[in-house]
């Protein structure tokens, strides 16, 4: 099940995917007026979405209704740094140094913006893309095993990590650089974690107009995704509706040599097979 938060009569919605049209939720069933909602009612609430929606003649045309950022406000939005051994090797040219654990930092949650939402640098001169596998947590995680891990996954997302390199070096835990506004567009809309057979096989890409910057799989993570939740629930409970992007692979502006940054008036688009897509125009 694709489920997607969007804008009717000027408010948020919750709908259901099919094609390229959308069935509201919201309107037949009022429980579910929130992605949070939904999450909270765990399988139950998507059987009920299924059984009543899934028989529904979807109204609204996804071309002409605004998408929201799936989620409203997570609790936490938690990032994996270095999870890929080609972008690891880019760290390395610039002095990032490793870590004999996974790397973590936060992507403040004002930072979350919808998917085809407008990227604002603000004040850094060195804005950067970071294509991500994003995963929303549907049931308390604490101190998980690994082999249970992906059982607590509500399901899947397309995350850009924009990245303000100049401002991420200014803090170790690189937060400052990675949480300006508008710099954590996601979505298009969440596919249930029933859909993806195997989240470690998806192929993903970059392109900044146009032009292809970033391929690889996810299945080349260094951190396999029950692995980050097992380390990250051993620290700390992770809840429901808290987004975790998986890391990004090799390709990112400030790896390349010369270094390239993206300008006003960029197009970047970021796509996961079996998800979606996802594509910001750098405010101009």
């Amino acid at each position: 099940m694709r489920l997607v938060r969007f804008t009717a009569d000027g408010t948020a919605h919750v709908g259901m995917v099919t094609g390229d049209m959308i069935v509201d939720v919201t309107d037949r069933l009022p429980q579910f007026a929130t992605m949070s909602a939904v999450i909270a009612a765990g399988i139950d609430g998507l059987d009920l979405i299924a059984s009543t929606c899934g028989v529904a003649t979807p109204t609204i045309a996804l071309g002409d209704t605004r998408l929201l950022a799936p989620v409203e406000r997570p609790g936490k939005y938690l990032a994996i740094g270095m999870n890929y051994a080609k972008h690891l090797v880019e760290a390395d040219k610039l002095g990032v140094a490793r870590s004999k654990h996974q790397t973590w930092f936060n992507k403040q949650t004002t930072c979350i913006a919808g998917p085809y939402d407008e990227i604002d640098p603000g004040v850094t001169e060195k804005l950067d893309y970071e294509c991500e596998l994003g995963l929303v947590i549907g049931t308390v995680a604490k101190s998980v095993r690994a082999d249970d891990a992906l059982s607590h996954v509500f399901g899947y997302f397309v995350a850009n990590d924009v990245s303000a390199r100049d401002w991420q070096f200014h803090t170790p835990t690189f937060t400052m650089g990675k949480s300006f506004d508008t710099h954590g567009p996601i979505g298009p809309w969440i596919v249930t974690a029933d859909e993806v057979s195997d989240p470690q096989a998806l192929d993903l890409r970059t392109f900044v107009n146009g032009e292809l910057r970033q391929s690889s799989n996810t299945g080349l993570m260094i951190n396999r995704i029950e692995q980050q939740i097992e380390y990250l629930s051993t620290a700390f409970t992770l809840e429901p509706g808290d987004l975790i992007a998986t890391g990004t692979p090799e390709g990112v502006g400030v790896g390349l040599d010369p270094q390239v940054f993206l300008q006003r008036g960029d197009v970047v688009r970021c796509e996961i097979d079996g998800i979606g897509a996802i594509e910001n125009r750098v405010k101009g």
